[in-house]
């Protein structure tokens, strides 16, 4: 028995699988020895069993409805019963139902959206060799399945083969790491060469094993085997993660990870509940009026005397005060930021804002830090070519025609020409070299020409014309919808170009603006495999073929790529590098512009590119080549070796210019982060794209701006390093942060605090090359070190921003081309970044101003009936009665005070364009003043004065009427109660006209309704009349000579810009 129940043990509990490597046999998920998790997408909260009890102790974990919980509870005994039962149950049953309803609604929209990705069907190859359709849910570890062009990629999925012949695919990532750009995977070498894929898992002896490293985090590394005949490695370039979409073609591919095992998965936190900082601030009022009611309870109870009963006595006092502590204090903050909610998303400034997380709209007014994505938040990820620079002159895109004039001009001297041999070909470059060497035309194309070869780009035809379609079937080219130019050649291309557009693919999106720019202006790419490259002139149609011999991608180490090529038409080898202007400017001959140049066009926000060529003979090439191919075979220190080799070219390089990219801004970003940074508000940029872009785009969009110094931390080792790179910034006051992921993670882990204390008072921060886990991470850490008063607020649009998005005290997601995960994810969703400024400055400052007045006015209301009851109390020899009926009681809290109380929703202290015209006005919000002890004791100090003036003026002015001692008091505080609200209002809205007409109304309508509890004729006399409006008088007209006198002699910031500022 103890055997049975530790194998379901292990079966069923066995968390191997997240620590320990795994073999996994290519189609035989029946031989997998351990239980992987099943791939389903869960984003829930709750299940149906826990539901309730995680519910009900997320509501009574609020002081709040705890405290009415026991006092609810104290009803049940009849000995300290006081009142009716419903007076405390019926408003804790209605907060806490309406509080689940509302969780339970957006629980079930969450559980929709995983059901939809959940039944996405995909295509199983079976053992039998055929297929079938099952659900992404179905779908286990060691499947081999079929994934379509456009299709989600529903686990992490070992690249077998592809229907390109080259192996690759395109894939879209944006909602894993954010970027935009295709990516190309490439298929094992192993089982791309099958002409039967399908082998593998029809033919059991057939076993194709692969090993692979457990669960980890990281999207941009996978180390692994693929054991056949023989072992092959595999990398990142074989893989597919989890949420990646089939750009081009189809894929066939075998399932390594599933559900909670894929790095989508392991890179997002589960969504949590959000407790706002204004509901912590009023969770401590309310605890602090608790003790109040508690001393004030036992402060009678010894001044009657402790003996006997005492305790029944304390507590019939403690449930006389609890109205100290209003139970529709609760209600009436729930239904406020319902209608919050309702405002922002009806704001027609602001159109398609989405509240998606209804609890805290108060937080838009409390921000201090925004840490926002780069892609698709701050910029559109739409490159534009804006110039290139060639020493004393400058070509923009408006000099489009002089180019494509220049460039024609050159070869046509050449004797370029659509009919010439191959030997005029050759002649007549010599001659292009000889006499037009340092024209300026000759300079133009030398630099056109290495821009559109010195690049990884792919161009790709669109299967949208019949053409395409004859060409796939006539051709040895496997039918995809997308047809990458890497398996035809450049004649069949050409003859595709009048009917077929060409559109290009990259990892970055800079090459394809280069490259897009040189085919407008003539040069055009029309094919690239994995061993040439073709162009196009487009003047004359005329082909020009290249031969790839070695290509040297760009890395964050390096930031520079090279490429050495082999002219087919005259047999010259030519290597051309670009990169960055910091490290180019030693590696070409000496000039003297380059760095001014570059530093210029930094100025203005282009990203820059260094470029650069060098002329090889045959026999260097050689040498080079035989080097080159040594230090690849190396096992110790191989980049290193390759590194060194490559570095032997690098030197001496002839300086061709250096292009400028604009990375187009979303619209209004630069006036947005402006406003952002003058209403106090310190921005941190999270991206995980490279150094450069990331400092690029910072400075363009004003993120940094002009004056900021800026300190760069990227790279780190040693606990030494970190303490080094933490002293120089320390001494740097008042400096913007550049900071690598990698650095950032080593330098926390020796010197959190440190660093953290360091960073946070920084004007911005920029963080790149960081990871789904590293931004929450961020966010974790701001929230931990901050200033306790200000909240962390997380905006971004792509499904890498979720995991930062859930972990900030407010998210904010953008719908835009990364799809709308982040959205359906965040708290609040808006359309354009510029938003954000009237989501802040408008409707936070509303929020946030309207909950503090309205909070503390519903508990002036309980504390101005508890200094009455405590009055009357110790008049009447402390019996423990409440001196008015219970349905009096009832309508206090409701009817006859709800309308103008709850109309403090509308009210605003300032105009939304005066709030947008002077962002500094937010300054004030994020310290809390609004709402906090110096408020709360002021409201205390109100509410004894008032409810002093009233019971002892009753007392004073009705001493021979002592019998109407209810009515007098009770009208005076309705009156009381009428006149505060109208004292607290800023703008007057007519609703609450309506509001205090209709309460009004209501008490008057009750007293006809009850006559058997009032005296009728007393109440219609003028000697009633007059004393109530003598002690009304008393109790609001000295609050209001001291608001006057206020208001005149030193009035808030906000009412000096209303009354004297003109918005433009």
């Amino acid at each position: 028995m103890s055997k049975l129940y530790s194998s379901i043990i292990a079966k069923y509990f066995d968390k191997s699988h997240k620590t320990r490597p795994r073999d996994v046999i290519i189609g035989r998920p029946d031989l997998n020895t351990i239980r992987y998790p099943k791939n389903v997408i869960r984003n829930q909260k709750y299940s149906i069993i826990t539901f309730i009890p995680l519910c009900l102790y997320e509501q009574f974990s609020v002081f709040l409805n705890l405290y009415f919980l026991i006092i609810g509870l104290t009803q049940v005994i009849p000995m300290f019963r006081v009142g009716y039962f419903s007076i405390y149950w019926t408003p804790l049953a209605f907060v806490v139902f309406v509080s689940m309803l509302r969780e339970g609604y957006e629980d079930i929209k969450r559980a929709y959206r995983d059901k939809e990705i959940n039944s996405q069907r995909y295509t199983l190859l079976t053992e039998n060799g055929r297929t079938e359709e099952i659900l992404s849910s179905e779908i286990e570890v060691s499947d081999v399945i079929i994934v379509k062009k456009n299709q989600r990629v529903p686990a992490d999925v070992l690249i077998l083969q592809t229907l390109d012949k080259s192996g690759t695919c395109f894939i879209r990532t944006d909602q894993l790491d954010g970027e935009t750009d295709w990516k190309l995977r490439i298929a094992t070498p192993m089982t791309q060469s099958l002409e039967d894929i399908s082998i593998l898992t029809s033919d059991k002896s057939q076993k194709v094993k692969i090993h692979s490293e457990p669960p980890c985090l990281n999207i941009h590394e996978f180390n692994g085997v693929i054991s056949w005949k023989s072992d092959a490695p595999l990398s990142v370039e074989n893989m597919l993660w989890s949420g990646t979409v089939i750009a081009t073609g189809e894929v066939i591919g075998c399932v390594i990870y599933t559900g909670t095992d894929t790095r989508m998965v392991m890179n997002t936190n589960k969504p949590r509940y959000k407790f706002g900082l204004v509901d912590k601030e009023i969770n401590r009022l309310t605890k602090l009026l608790f003790v109040a009611s508690f001393v004030l309870s036992m402060l009678l109870v010894i001044l009657k005397g402790v003996d006997g009963l005492w305790y029944r006595y304390f507590v019939r006092f403690l449930l006389i005060f609890s109205y100290m502590i209003p139970i529709s204090l609760r209600v009436n903050l729930d239904l406020g930021k319902l209608a919050y909610s309702w405002f922002i998303q009806q704001d027609k400034n602001i159109p398609g804002s989405v509240v998606r997380t209804s609890t805290i709209p108060e937080e838009l007014g409390r921000i201090g830090y925004i840490l926002t994505d780069k892609t698709g938040t701050l910029t559109q990820n739409v490159m534009v070519f804006k110039r290139l620079k060639l020493g004393a002159v400058s070509y923009t895109i408006e000099n489009k025609t002089k180019i494509s004039n220049l460039l024609e001009e050159v070869y046509k001297k050449s004797g370029i020409a659509a009919n010439e041999s191959q030997e005029s070909l050759v002649t007549s470059t010599s001659t292009k070299r000889s006499i037009g060497k340092n024209t300026e035309a000759m300079k133009v194309t030398e630099a056109i020409k290495a821009l559109a070869l010195c690049h990884n780009v792919t161009p790709v035809l669109n299967d949208s014309a019949e053409i395409m379609n004859e060409f796939l079937s006539t051709s040895d080219t496997p039918k995809t919808s997308v047809t990458s130019l890497n398996t035809t050649t450049g004649s069949d291309v050409l003859e595709l170009l009048p009917v077929i557009a060409i559109s290009y693919q990259a990892s970055s999106s800079d090459e394809i603006a280069i490259v897009d720019w040189t085919e407008q202006i003539g040069l055009t790419l029309i094919h690239r495999s994995l061993k040439s490259m073709t162009l196009k002139l487009n003047s004359t149609e005329q082909l020009f073929d290249y031969e790839i011999l070695q290509l040297f991608p760009f890395t964050p180490e390096t930031k520079r790529m090279g490429i050495i090529v082999r002219d087919e038409n005259t047999n010259e080898i030519i290597f051309y590098l670009k990169g960055a202007d910091t490290v180019m400017q030693n590696l070409v001959q000496y000039n003297d512009w380059l760095q001014e140049e570059s530093a210029n066009m930094a100025r203005e926000g282009l990203r820059t590119l260094v470029i650069a060529k060098k002329q090889l003979t045959q026999e260097k090439y050689q040498a080079f080549e035989q080097n080159i191919t040594k230090a690849r075979l190396q096992t110790i220190n191989r980049s290193r070796c390759v590194r060194e080799v490559i570095e032997t070219l690098e030197c001496d390089m002839e300086l061709l210019g250096v292009t400028g990219v604009e990375d187009k801004l979303q619209l209004d970003v630069r006036q947005t982060l402006e406003s952002l940074h003058n209403g106090g508000i310190k921005i941190w940029m999270l991206t995980g794209d490279k150094l450069e872009t990331a400092t690029c785009i910072a400075k363009s969009s004003k993120l940094i701006r002009r004056n900021d110094d800026i300190y760069i931390i990227q790279q780190v080792a040693t606990r030494e390093e970190c303490l080094q790179e933490l002293n120089i910034f320390k001494r740097k006051i008042g400096a913007c942060l550049v900071i690598t992921g990698d650095a950032l993670q080593i330098c926390l882990s020796f010197y959190e605090k440190d660093l953290m204390e360091s960073i946070i008072e920084s004007p911005s921060v920029v963080v790149c090359r960081c990871s789904p886990t590293q931004k929450a991470i961020v966010v974790d850490l701001l929230k931990k070190y901050r200033n306790k008063k200000v909240r962390v607020c997380a905006i971004g649009d792509g499904g890498n921003d979720v995991s930062m998005i859930q972990s900030a005290h407010v998210g904010i997601g953008i719908v835009g081309k990364e799809g709308k995960q982040a959205s359906l994810a965040a708290d609040f969703s808006i359309n354009q970044f510029s938003y954000l400024t009237r989501l802040l400055f408008v409707h936070g400052r509303d929020c946030y101003k309207r909950t503090a007045s309205l909070s503390q006015f519903i508990i002036h209301r309980g504390l101005l009936f508890c200094v009455i009851q405590a009055i009357f109390c110790s008049v009447f020899y402390f019996a423990t009665t409440s001196i008015f009926p219970g349905y009096l009681l009832v309508g206090y809290i409701t009817i006859f005070t709800m309308f103008p109380v709850f109309s403090l929703v509308l009210d605003k202290d300032v105009p939304a364009e005066i709030a947008l015209l002077y962002p500094e006005l937010y300054k004030e919000l994020v310290k809390g003043r609004s709402l906090s002890f110096k408020t709360f004791f002021l409201w205390v100090f109100i509410s004894v004065y008032q409810g002093s003036a009233i019971m002892y003026g009753a007392l004073m002015l009705f001493d021979d009427d002592f019998i109407h001692i209810v009515s007098i008091t009770f009208t005076a505080l309705i009156l009381t109660e009428l006149l505060m609200v109208a004292l607290t209002i800023r703008t007057w809205h007519t609703l609450m006209v309506v509001g205090e007409f209709l309460s009004f109304t209501c008490y008057v309508l009750s007293i006809v309704i009850f006559q058997s509890h009032f005296d009728i004729r007393f109440l219609e006399s003028w000697s009633f009349i007059w004393r109530v409006v003598t002690i009304t008088s008393i109790s609001c007209l000295p609050l209001y000579i001291l608001k006057y006198m206020q208001t005149k002699c030193k009035p808030p910031i906000h009412e000096k810009l209303t009354q004297y500022s003109t918005p433009k």
